[in-house]
């Protein structure tokens, strides 16, 4: 790979799964393959999981981690080209993505949507501006459009909880929240499932928000929940904003959190969320702290997804 930005850089994202497994097996098999070599971690985000989680991975691969928090520690960037920097940006981001260039050997970015202008957001101008610029191997910490390293954390997850023959049914499943996410996480997951082919799928949510069909594919769309979880074996949760009256939050239905009475219309599913997640508004105590929830170990795969995926770089 030479980056790492969503599943078209992905030549087998089975194959990418089966190198994440077997790190979580034996995390030092390749404790020399990122001598000498620096990872720089550009944050203009908060990040939790994410920065912990690749770090941790860098250092089982033997990599420096540096991590900047452009947003609180450095100078504010113009992302636009051509324009006369007479306003509150002070660096443009030609200069300082080919400076970290100079430092870094593998550049990772975390980025979030503005969700006020939505041909800007899914231009992807932020990641993409660094990625024409650095001139260095660049990985999404999650991005306007798309969070590829949860994701291929998910399929992880799935896989090494899924014994039997036949494909799993996975719901990804809408939720209320008091704020406007983004669609990087659903976006992501849901390109995802369509690229690794090995579940049933099915997205449910209100009216109004369905996703993008680029990414949504052809998923299962489902507008009643209850029916979207009879007999599935994993359901994801997850908060967005819509898509369509873009960055809006269009529906407040409580009755959409997952419960332990949701739950009994599934195949006793395990349930996930990508975290953090605001208890009794998106998934209810009872779930997170029952024996259903699988977001703790879910959390853990993080590190083995960011090393497989630095891994396959470094290689390259």
């Amino acid at each position: 790979m030479k980056q790492f930005i969503s599943t078209a850089d992905v030549p087998s994202v089975p194959r990418l799964v089966d190198i994440a497994m077997n790190y979580k097996k034996d995390p030092f098999s390749d404790k020399e393959l990122g001598k000498n070599k620096t990872l720089g971690m550009i944050f203009l985000n908060p990040s939790l999981r994410t920065r912990l989680s690749t770090q941790v991975a860098a250092k089982n691969l033997g990599m420096e981690a540096v991590v900047f928090n452009i947003d609180k520690e450095g100078w504010a960037l113009e992302m636009n080209d051509g324009v006369i920097m007479n306003g509150n940006t002070t660096e443009h981001v030609k200069e300082a993505a080919a400076v970290m260039g100079q430092y870094f050997d593998i550049l990772a970015i975390r980025t979030f949507p503005g969700l006020k202008n939505k041909e800007e957001d899914y231009t992807e101008k932020y990641i993409n501006q660094f990625i024409k610029y650095a001139g260095v191997p660049v990985v999404s910490l999650e991005s306007a459009t798309l969070h590829p390293l949860q994701s291929l954390t998910d399929v992880i997850t799935i896989k090494e909880n899924w014994l039997q023959p036949r494909k799993p049914k996975v719901v990804m499943t809408w939720a209320p929240h008091v704020k406007s996410l983004p669609q990087a996480v659903p976006n992501s997951f849901a390109q995802w499932m369509n690229a690794w082919g090995e579940v049933e799928f099915v997205i449910a949510h209100p009216e109004g928000y369905e996703l993008d069909e680029k990414f949504s594919g052809n998923a299962r769309i489902e507008h009643n929940q209850d029916k979207a979880l009879e007999g599935a074996d994993f359901v994801y949760v997850k908060n967005w904003s819509s898509y369509r009256d873009y960055g809006k939050i269009t529906c407040t239905d409580p009755s959409w959190m997952m419960t332990n009475d949701k739950l009994k219309h599934t195949n006793t599913a395990k349930v996930m969320h990508c975290l953090p997640v605001r208890r009794n508004v998106v998934i209810a105590d009872e779930v997170l702290d029952g024996p259903q929830s699988i977001v703790i170990p879910e959390a853990g795969n993080r590190v083995w997804a960011a090393q497989a995926v630095l891994s396959e770089i470094l290689k390259g």
